[in-house]
C-alpha cells in the first residue's frame, strides 16, 4: 500500500459519520458506511421529513438548472456537492446545454475518489473537480476559471451546505463568492429553515463526533442574496419553487434563485 493509499484511507474515516455520505444514504445510495446509516436513521427518527428533504433538494436543484439553461447560462459552479446520484449538475446542465461547462467543489475524500464520475462531460462541454473546503472562497474561485470564463455569467449552486458554517459566515461566503461573479450571473441556494421540528434534527446530527450541521433563521438565507435580484416566484419551501408536479410535498428547507445586476 503506498503512502498514497495510506493517507487516504486516514482520511475516509470510516468510524466517523460525513455529512456528504449521510446526505447519500437519505437519497437511497450506497456510497456510505454503518456509522453513516446509523446517524441518518437517527435523524429522520427525530425528523421523519428528512429523506423528503434530501430528495426536495435534488429536485429542486435540477429544476433550477434547467431554468438557468433555458436563460442562456452555460456556466456552473457547483459547491459542496457531495456524492454522485442521478441528475448530477453536468447531466442536467448539458442535457439541454451540451457545451455548458461545470466545475464541482467538495473537501470530501470519498467524493474525490468518485470525481471521475462527475467529469464525465458532454464531448461539447467541459467538467473539473476543485478539492477545497467551501470557505475557501478565493482558492475555489481561482481554480474554477481554469475551466470557467469568467467574463460570461456562472450560476453558483450552493444547496444544503451553510449548515457547516455559523450564520454570519454563511452570509459572507456567499457574498465572497458572488462578488468574484461578473453582471447576469445568478445564486441558486437553499438550507433547512429553523423550526422545532428541525432543532430537533440538528440536535441528533449533532450526537457523536461529526461537525455540527446548523439550522437557519429564513433572513439568514435571504441575507446572503443581499444586492441580488430574487427571481419568480421568490424565496419559499423549494417544493414550490417552479414545480413540475401537482400538490408538491412541502419541506422545511427554503432556497432562491437571484441574477446579480
Amino acid at each position: 500500500m503506498s503512502v498514497d493509499d495510506v493517507e487516504f484511507r486516514r482520511r475516509i474515516r470510516s468510524d466517523v459519520p460525513h455529512s456528504a455520505r449521510v446526505w447519500n444514504a437519505w437519497l437511497g445510495g450506497k456510497d456510505n458506511y454503518p456509522v453513516d446509516r446509523e446517524l441518518a436513521d437517527a435523524v429522520s427518527a427525530a425528523y421523519p421529513q428528512m429523506v423528503d428533504i434530501a430528495r426536495a433538494s435534488r429536485a429542486f436543484q435540477a429544476r433550477a438548472i434547467r431554468h438557468l439553461a433555458s436563460l442562456g447560462i452555460r456556466q456552473f459552479l457547483d459547491v459542496g456537492t457531495g456524492l454522485p446520484v442521478a441528475n448530477s449538475t453536468h447531466e442536467v446542465a448539458q442535457g439541454i446545454v451540451p457545451d455548458a461547462r461545470i466545475v464541482y467543489v467538495d473537501n470530501d475524500p470519498i467524493v474525490l475518489a468518485h470525481a471521475h464520475a462527475l467529469l464525465t462531460s458532454a464531448p461539447e462541454g467541459r467538467t473539473a473537480y476543485v478539492d477545497a473546503d467551501l470557505s475557501e472562497t478565493d482558492t475555489v474561485v481561482d481554480e474554477a476559471a481554469k475551466t470557467l470564463d469568467l467574463s460570461e455569467p456562472v450560476a453558483v449552486l450552493l444547496l444544503s451546505t451553510l449548515g457547516h458554517l455559523v450564520p454570519a459566515d454563511g452570509i459572507r461566503v456567499v457574498q465572497q463568492y458572488m462578488a468574484r461573479m461578473p453582471s447576469g450571473s445568478y445564486l441558486v441556494l437553499c438550507d433547512t429553515v429553523k423550526t422545532p421540528q428541525t432543532l430537533a434534527a440538528q440536535e441528533a446530527y449533532d450526537s457523536g463526533e461529526n461537525p455540527p450541521y446548523l439550522v437557519r433563521e429564513p433572513e439568514e438565507i435571504t441575507d446572503c442574496a443581499a444586492g441580488l435580484e430574487i427571481i419568480e416566484p421568490g424565496f419559499l419551501s423549494i417544493a414550490l419553487w417552479r414545480p413540475e408536479e401537482d400538490d408538491p410535498v412541502l419541506v422545511d428547507q427554503w432556497g432562491l434563485v437571484a441574477r446579480k445586476p
